[in-house]
């Protein structure tokens, strides 16, 4: 499998969309950590991906180091109706740093809740903090699915075109690829690869 840790605030909703493809409104906060399995296609490619969403608040970051170990791919998501989640996003950096074990790890930043009218921080700030960091960079809403299947499709492209990301670590349990029509939503210009 492809393993994507995913870090989100404040809730899963970005997770359900994209697993699920459900949306609910008073969805409450990830206690711990979830999983969730699901098998997309890439570029005439199939992936199955292992994602792991882990908890915001801080009464559960100690859980969180063990399942950087082995991630291919990050997605650190901030609510653009909330600068306190962008602001937080350097300490998740700080912690990927710490216990991650690949410096190949591929990074992706996506500003959720872009349905909101009330929004703080816009796409410049995110794409200025997504270049410092080399990282990718999209914008999303769980709630009308924009930029959603794109994010985690131009999130396994990049692990698939990474030389020996997808396989180093799993020693045969690395993701099966073959010739399909790859299906789903388009990007349909929410994609911001850097």
């Amino acid at each position: 499998c492809i393993l994507i840790f995913i870090c989100i605030f404040p809730v899963n909703s970005l997770l359900l969309r994209f697993t699920e493809d459900t949306f609910d409104p008073e969805q409450s906060a990830t206690i711990g950590v979830d999983f969730k399995v699901k098998t997309i296609s890439v570029d005439g490619n199939k992936a199955k991906l292992a994602i792991w969403d882990t908890a915001g608040q801080e009464r559960f970051r100690t859980l969180t180091p063990s399942y950087y170990r082995g991630a291919q791919g990050v997605i650190l998501v901030y609510d653009v109706t909330r600068r306190e989640t962008f602001t937080k996003l350097d300490n998740w950096l700080n912690e990927l740093e710490t216990y991650c074990t690949r410096n190949d790890l591929v990074k992706m930043l996506v500003g959720n809740k872009i349905d909101k009218e009330k929004r703080v921080l816009d796409r410049a700030e995110g794409l200025k903090f997504a270049r410092k960091h080399s990282m990718l960079f999209i914008e999303a809403s769980a709630k009308t699915k924009d930029g959603v299947q794109c994010a985690f499709e131009e999130l396994v492209e990049k692990i698939i075109q990474t030389p020996g990301l997808w396989q180093s670590e799993n020693h045969g349990r690395a993701v099966q690829l073959s010739d399909e029509d790859a299906g789903g939503e388009t990007c349909g210009g929410y994609c911001s690869v850097l």
